[in-house]
Formats: C-alpha cells, structure tokens, sequence
C-alpha cells in the first residue's frame, strides 16, 4: 500500500536528518587552560591564594560543561544517541499509522455506500450473479463478505451464513491489525524511555565513583539526572497519544465491523429462499 511505504520513507529521511543535526551540534573541544603562575611569595596567604585560585578554575571548569539538550544528547554515548533515534522513530511511526487510520479506518471507506445500493438493487431484482459481478468489481472489506456468501448460493443459506461469518472474522482482523501497530508503538516508546532512564543512573553513579567531589562532580551528575528525566518523559509523549489513538480507532473499527456484519446479513437475507437452477 502506498500509505505504508510512504511512512517508511519519512522514518529513513527522518532518521539521516537527525543523525546529521545531533553530530553537527558537537560542541569543539575547549583549549586548554593554560597553569596559573606560581605566587611569588610563599606562607599562609599565598596557600590560601593557590586553594581559592584552584576552586575558581573547578568552577570555571564546570561552568564550561554544556547542559543543553543536544549536549546531553552526545555525551549520552553511543547507546544514548541509539535510544534517542529509536525514539525517534517510534514517534514517526506512530504519527504514520495514526494518519493511516484516520484515512482508511472509516465507514464510508470500509462500507461505500455506492455499494451497498448496487447490491441492494440487484438483490431486488433477484439477480444474485450481477450482485457477485458488482462486489468482484470493488474489492474491499465489505465487497469481499458479500462475495463469500454470493459465490456459495447453490450450497443452500446455511453454507452461506457460515462463510459469511468467517469471512467477516477474517476482515475484521485484516482491520484490527492496522491498529494493532500501533499499539506496539505506545508500548516500545516507555520501554525506551526505561532504558534511558536506566542508563542515565548508571552513569550518575559512576561520576560519584570517579570523580572529585566538587563543582565538576555536580555538573556531570546533573547532566546524567538530566538524560534519565528526558528520555522518560521523551517515551511518555509518545506513548500517551499512541495509546489513546490506538483505543479510539479500535473502538472504532469493532463498530464498523459490527454494522458491516448486520448489514451483511440483511442484504443477504433474501437468499433465505431462492433455488439456483441449472442451466
């Protein structure tokens, strides 16, 4: 379908795109701080010069670790930037089928009305094979239930309601599978986000381990809080839309189906009587 290779094609663009602008925004490595000059003098003043000249440089050295988004995006590593293109993706992913369903989960796409009176006429008329003849020639959900019942008239109403019922179970999962997508989307999005999060705390606990305790501890441990916090909230965003939109258009495809099958049976009825004579 050209829908599906259309939502595809923008999860790979997309994904370039993203890999381009998180590795453009590398920041250049910072030069190096050249030793401050030694105190001339020595005894109590000049230490306690030397020790405020040292917490003034940690200082600066914190100051100079980028906390922005696409800095904690790069030094996340290279699982970090994973889980964020992997993230990426469930969100087009799960914009994609949610245009797909809004387009293709509907009821006058699923049960044109052009149809229905065509059949209707013809089943009228007493002309069962013009009404096989008119579903053949618009395949579709409902097209493909009639034309189960029509092609097994000679078999007598009662082959005729079994196959229309299996073919209506059949439609109906080709139907809730489309949605059923995307409701993996609203589950992978937290998991990611978990994994993230995950991530994020393991690196805090080692910048507590490994580094001194100072301004520059506290900067890094921060940053990793900071990873942690938004890769969660990244997945939440994408789960909580995801999963309401995946109930809604379940719901909604059950009560097509459910009218799709009355109506099914009621155009069918007719059958109930008729003698299909050989010729």
């Amino acid at each position: 379908m050209s829908s599906k290779y259309l939502v595809w094609a923008m999860l790979a663009v997309s994904l370039v795109a993203w890999g381009v602008t998180v590795w453009a925004q590398e920041p250049a490595a910072a030069p190096a701080a050249e030793p401050a000059a030694a105190p001339a003098g020595a005894g109590a003043d000049n230490a306690l010069a030397l020790s405020e000249e040292a917490k003034a440089a940690e200082e600066a050295e914190a100051n100079k670790l980028d906390t922005g988004f696409w800095a904690m995006i790069i030094s996340s590593g290279g699982l970090g930037i994973t889980l964020w293109l992997s993230l990426l993706a469930t969100s087009i992913a799960a914009a994609g089928l949610t245009i797909d369903s809004f387009i293709n989960i509907r009821e006058k796409k699923i049960v044109p009305q052009a149809l229905v009176t065509s059949v209707r006429e013809s089943m009228e008329q007493g002309d069962v094979m013009k009404a096989l003849k008119i579903c053949e020639d618009a395949p579709g959900s409902l097209a493909n239930i009639l034309s189960a019942g029509f092609g097994n008239v000679k078999e007598g109403f009662d082959v005729i309601q079994d196959v229309v019922g299996v073919a209506a179970d059949l439609e109906g999962e080709k139907l809730l599978q489309r949605v059923a997508y995307l409701n993996v989307c609203a589950n992978l999005a937290p998991m990611l986000g978990l994994l993230g999060t995950v991530q994020g705390m393991i690196y805090a606990f080692a910048s507590l381990a490994t580094m001194t305790a100072g301004a520059a501890q506290q900067a890094a441990l921060a940053l990793n809080i900071s990873q942690a916090l938004w890769t969660t909230a990244a997945g939440l965003v994408i789960a909580i839309p995801a999963i309401s939109f995946y109930t809604f258009f379940r719901n909604r495809a059950t009560k097509i189906m459910l009218g799709m099958e009355g109506l099914t049976m009621d155009l069918i009825k007719s059958l109930r009587n008729v003698e299909v004579v050989e010729e």
